[in-house]
């Protein structure tokens, strides 16, 4: 059979490179495999066997998540609840075929994984920040809530920088619950555990261009 009829694709400079696209699965037939070998440094996860690739964070972007981790450690701290908070350079692998990769996650003690140098299969609750763009907005406020209710994720933050708004949900009976959308002067707060909340205003002020200059 001649090798014309299935031609290898031709990129030009400055161009995709389109020859690497015959190494790679079809959209739809991703395997977790393919999609392990394929997550070094990109941004990237699997859902329902379709890649995604995923926005770069911005400072914003990492000046919320490092606070959100930061009180969230305090709190576990202070009130003596075991488990771990981590921000979330972490595959997790919510079911078959689909491995998402949150901005932050906390395991209690019985789902950190073991060996430590596997990834984990089930977290309690987990935070996104919205990136930029239709696409980023659809993934965390629908697609992420039906695979995190799925998986038996307890509570999942969704912290939007644009709209300036904190939403919590709540596992109960496999779907999600709001707890609360809490803009700037509220306090957005924790069903999952108990006591703990944080200011919508102080993460918010993170976006101020004259806070977080180091001084």
């Amino acid at each position: 059979m001649s090798s014309d009829l299935n031609p290898t694709p031709k990129s030009g400079y400055g161009e995709p490179c389109l020859e690497a696209t015959v190494f790679l699965p079809q959209q739809g037939k991703w395997h977790e495999e393919d999609f392990l070998r394929f997550h070094t440094n990109r941004m990237a996860e699997l859902n329902n066997g379709f890649l995604e690739i995923l926005p770069m964070p911005t400072w914003l972007h990492a000046l919320i998540v490092e606070l959100f981790v930061d009180r969230l450690r305090d709190h576990l701290s202070s009130n003596g609840i075991a488990g771990k908070v981590l921000p979330a350079v972490i595959p997790v692998r919510l079911f078959e075929g689909t491995i998402r990769e949150p901005d932050v996650l906390f395991c209690k003690p019985e789902n950190i994984p073991q060996p430590p140098d596997d990834s984990p299969r089930l977290i309690d609750l987990t935070l996104e920040v919205v990136s930029k763009g239709e696409e980023a907005r659809k993934r965390d406020y629908e697609d992420k809530v039906a695979d995190y209710a799925k998986a038996g994720v307890s509570e999942y933050w969704i912290i939007d920088p644009q709209k300036n708004q904190i939403t919590v949900l709540f596992l109960n009976d496999g779907q999600y619950e709001t707890v609360g959308v809490f803009e700037p002067g509220a306090i957005a707060e924790s069903r999952f555990l108990p006591g703990f909340t944080i200011k919508a205003s102080e993460v918010f002020a993170l976006g101020d261009s004259n806070a977080n200059k180091g001084l």
